[in-house]
């Protein structure tokens, strides 16, 4: 196996940077020359560093905003992005569409002509890579906070290049995080070196006096995923980064629905990564976190999507999570309008104020969950460390080709794809099946008594309707989907 855990010399980063400044035409941009793109990154004020903002916003207690949204032509995108930005948007994304997430420019390139010929949007993102870095910062200069991109990319190496150069100072995803979840056929051993080289871009950079921040994708799938399992693959992402000399971490959660389990998700989250930096040699790692509202099926009435929205945000405000990716009211319908993704940014932001002071105490049911995903996640990453004789690298590789680590309903060929969650009777994420996850049978057996006891109290035997059942039911206004609903489904 090629692949390890081990930081690229500069030779060796340099080497492989002057192949991939060579896939596209605008990799030949004199200001991907290093001096002159660290000259600019250093002239913009903190107020635009996404790393600097957010150790600042963990340090003071805050809540921060930021909402998704994309669109093809640089003129459009600044037009949305100041829109968002007026409407409170504390970080503003740049998606990236989906020709660029399997780096395809000339599709992207077409698409943008299309655009313009056609007078709407023939792109599902932003193609930052066909703009380039003239696109790009003009971008950066119309708005006052600061850019990420977010988009998707198992190789993101050209994409990270441009927008690092153009003044974008945070990148979202990972190798198991933009790569299991979107994609087929890319194999974790590729996506680990193509991340690795993305977050050795961020470690040359922090070398030269200029923080980035990296952001693993938490909500993975974004349905019924089992916090441990999400905690454990950002946990891999952040060691992965650090390894590559990244200093500014933002590891990621997406929405369960209990409240109380969701609470436990983040603080084990914060606790656990900060813990396996250091333990791992890390030490000078700043730890945020990001809460993903609810990232399933979305009620089609907009005052019921108002509705979870409030309460997405009534649980990032709880978890203390140092930001929060917003959703709209119109999830269900499709791509929202820029009238209401500032709609779902105010609701959101409104409630993060409110209960800004406030906060949730240690239950007995709140400290069981905590110790119960730490117990998990420690599993789950034994089982790595083991595979790969310590090396997070080897490890990962092998887990998933093990199916020790497991992702439920994802796409990759390279995930095994056997387990099955579903909720217990207080609407946590349990696991059902467990194929051939690294849990040791004191933790099955928890997971197996919950089930039981949800399938006993609703009067059927436990079965993958449960997690049918649980897929849709959100959308129909229920989180546990018990079979009395099925008048209303």
């Amino acid at each position: 196996m090629s692949v390890r855990n081990v930081k690229l010399t500069e030779a060796q980063f340099l080497e492989e940077r002057q192949k991939v400044l060579a896939t596209w035409k605008t990799g030949s941009d004199s200001r991907l020359n290093f001096e002159e793109a660290i000259k600019y990154l250093k002239t913009l004020p903190e107020s635009k560093n996404f790393a600097i903002k957010m150790a600042r916003a963990k340090k003071q207690g805050r809540v921060l905003v930021q909402p998704r949204a994309g669109v093809p032509l640089v003129s459009s995108q600044i037009e949305l992005l100041t829109f968002l930005e007026d409407a409170g948007a504390d970080f503003l994304p740049c998606t990236i569409d989906s020709y660029t997430r399997q780096n395809r420019y000339l599709e992207a390139d077409y698409g943008i002509k299309e655009t313009i010929s056609n007078h709407r949007n023939m792109l599902n993102g932003f193609p930052a890579v066909n703009h380039g870095i003239d696109g790009c910062r003009t971008v950066l200069e119309a708005v006052h906070v600061p850019l990420q991109a977010r988009h998707g990319t198992p190789d993101s190496r050209l994409l990270a290049e441009i927008i690092h150069a153009s003044g974008w100072t945070s990148n979202e995803g990972g190798a198991i995080s933009y790569n299991i979840p979107y994609a087929k056929s890319v194999s974790i051993e590729d996506s680990i070196k193509y991340w690795q080289y993305c977050d050795r871009l961020v470690g040359y950079y922090e070398e030269h006096g200029v923080t980035i921040n990296r952001e693993p994708f938490g909500p993975l799938t974004g349905t019924l995923v089992p916090p441990s399992i999400s905690n454990a693959v950002g946990i891999i992402e952040a060691l992965l980064a650090a390894e590559q000399g990244v200093k500014n971490i933002t590891v990621g959660y997406g929405m369960g629905g209990n409240i109380n389990q969701d609470v436990a998700a983040v603080r084990a989250l914060q606790e656990q990564t900060e813990e396996y930096l250091k333990r791992f040699g890390y030490n000078d790692c700043i730890v945020t976190t990001v809460f993903h509202q609810w990232m399933g099926g979305f009620p089609a009435d907009e005052s019921e999507a108002l509705g979870l929205i409030a309460l997405s945000s009534t649980v990032a405000a709880l978890s203390k999570a140092t930001k929060m990716i917003n959703k709209t009211p119109h999830e269900s319908v499709g791509i929202p309008t820029k009238e209401a993704n500032a709609c779902g940014i105010k609701a959101s932001k409104i409630v993060v104020k409110l209960l800004q002071d406030q906060k949730m105490y240690d239950s007995k049911e709140l400290l069981d969950e905590i110790a119960q995903i730490k117990k998990e996640v420690d599993c789950l990453l034994d089982c790595v460390i083991k595979c790969g004789d310590g090396d997070i690298a080897v490890g990962t590789v092998k887990a998933f080709e093990q199916g020790l680590i497991d992702i439920p309903f994802a796409p990759s060929k390279f995930n095994a794809g056997l387990i099955l969650p579903a909720r217990d009777c207080q609407g946590n994420i349990r696991i059902f099946e467990f194929g051939k996850l690294g849990f040791t049978e004191e933790i099955k057996e928890f997971h197996r008594q919950k089930i039981a006891e949800r399938a006993k109290l609703e009067g059927r035997e436990p079965s993958f309707q449960l997690t049918i059942d649980d897929v849709y039911a959100v959308s129909y206004g229920h989180l546990v989907g018990k079979p009395s609903y099925d008048d209303e489904f």
